[in-house]
């Protein structure tokens, strides 16, 4: 980190760390095939007052300087990130301590593309990194000139008419371009944009429920189903050991979870069973919900992902706003997996719940967002959606007694927790 710091202005160093205010997002990009394959970092001032994503260079040196000192695998795990440049960030030395191959570089729409930052991006991919062009709406002159050297268009369908999309996706399949479709926030939009031939989505659209009559859960799930009701009637360990063995592949997960999670070696499921207790049992059981059975190993679920961080982060919330409050902390960490029940069951929250036994303070934080786990859960999703995150973060922090740099910390810890997790899962 010295090293780092010794090469950039201490000025930019300053703005780039303003005692850490500022809310950090990390927003999924998805495959073809739904699986997740990148991360984009983004930045936004934690001030109150109307929300502006700072898109210069300090927000980029902030980047670079957290994943010099954090390390890149615990903000995104096994993927990729991608990161905004601007043309100071392009021009200087700095951008050499991002792991090229780890991370995409985003030129952003509002830079002037002359032929002193052609040739520099020219330097960069002879380098081995990889360019990017954010936000294109238009197939414009500065488009044209820097073409030929990215790998990837990410299209903002939200500034494009569905008949231009359709002609920009033609134009820059033919020229060999990855098509990124950003801001895809429902699956009518994801629809259009498969049809067209995107190659990448980034939005929460696999987040929102697709309502399906008749739909119904796995096998895995039902087991998993049962199992939770026969927690709560206080079945003993004998009883719940034959049920996970009558699933071959849930018993499997259940015990490299265990084994991830208490640092120990468990060997059987009734040692599991015996060291986990109820609620550690009941709270992996939550999480293999969505888990998806059968996939091959290396495929990370979205959703999984999602829902861990969001249980995890809650958790570390409720720990912070009432130290040695267990109980409080186990509700949080429900709460915050249980937040995509509805996406996972393809029903409405309250029909979800209904298959699931939870307290009322818990149904009331999901149906109306109400309490102070309504609170978190809140406070998350306007983080998750950092471009609309302003005057209502700010409130909510004051209101569970945190500062941005608090959930900076907290966040970072949850990610670490979540990609853990889902590799242990998969």
């Amino acid at each position: 980190m010295d090293d780092f710091v010794a090469n950039i202005s201490p000025e930019i160093f300053t703005r780039a760390h303003p005692g850490r205010e500022f809310f950090l997002a990390r927003q999924p990009i998805l495959d073809r095939d739904q699986e997740l394959i990148a991360y984009e970092l983004l930045f936004r001032s934690a001030a109150a007052g109307p929300a502006n994503v700072t898109d210069d260079v300090a927000a980029t040196a902030t980047v670079i300087a957290h994943a010099s000192e954090l390390g890149m695998e615990n903000v995104i795990g096994v993927s990729r990130a991608f990161i905004n440049v601007d043309a100071v960030v392009l021009m200087s030395d700095f951008i050499q301590f991002l792991p090229r191959e780890r991370v995409v570089l985003e030129i952003l729409e509002t830079v002037k593309v002359t032929d002193r930052l052609v040739g520099r991006v020219q330097e960069l991919v002879r380098e081995g990194y990889i360019f990017a062009l954010d936000d294109v709406v238009a197939d414009s002159d500065g488009v044209q000139k820097l073409l030929p050297l990215v790998e990837v268009i990410k299209v903002d369908i939200k500034g494009v008419e569905q008949g231009d999309l359709s002609r920009l996706s033609a134009r820059f399949k033919q020229a060999e371009k990855k098509l990124l479709a950003e801001k895809v926030e429902n699956l009518a939009q994801f629809q259009i944009c498969l049809d067209l031939g995107f190659d990448y989505f980034q939005g929460y659209y696999f987040a929102k429920p697709l309502v399906l009559t008749g739909k119904k859960l796995s096998p895995s799930q039902m087991t998993i189903m049962r199992l939770m009701a026969q927690i709560i009637s206080n079945a003993d360990n004998a009883e719940l050991e034959r049920n996970i063995k009558r699933d071959a592949s849930l018993g499997l997960m259940l015990l490299r979870l265990a084994n991830a999670a208490e640092g120990q070696r468990i060997d059987s499921l009734g040692q599991a069973l015996t060291v986990l207790g109820r609620a550690q049992l009941q709270r992996w059981l939550q999480i293999l919900l969505y888990a998806e059975f059968g996939k091959p190993r290396g495929v990370v679920s979205p959703l999984f992902v999602l829902a861990t961080t969001r249980g995890k982060l809650l958790e570390l919330m409720a720990e912070k706003f009432r130290p040695g409050d267990q109980a409080m902390a186990d509700t949080a960490f429900t709460v915050g997996i249980m937040s995509l029940m509805d996406a996972l069951f393809g029903l409405p929250m309250e029909k979800a719940l209904a298959r699931l036994h939870v307290a009322d303070q818990v149904k009331d934080a999901l149906l109306w967002r109400s309490g102070v786990f309504g609170d978190m859960l809140i406070l998350v999703e306007c983080i998750e959606h950092i471009e609309e995150a302003g005057e209502q973060a700010h409130a909510l922090l004051q209101k569970l007694q945190l500062s941005s740099e608090d959930l900076y910390e907290l966040q970072l810890a949850a990610f670490e927790w979540s990609n853990a997790i889902s590799q242990s899962a998969n």
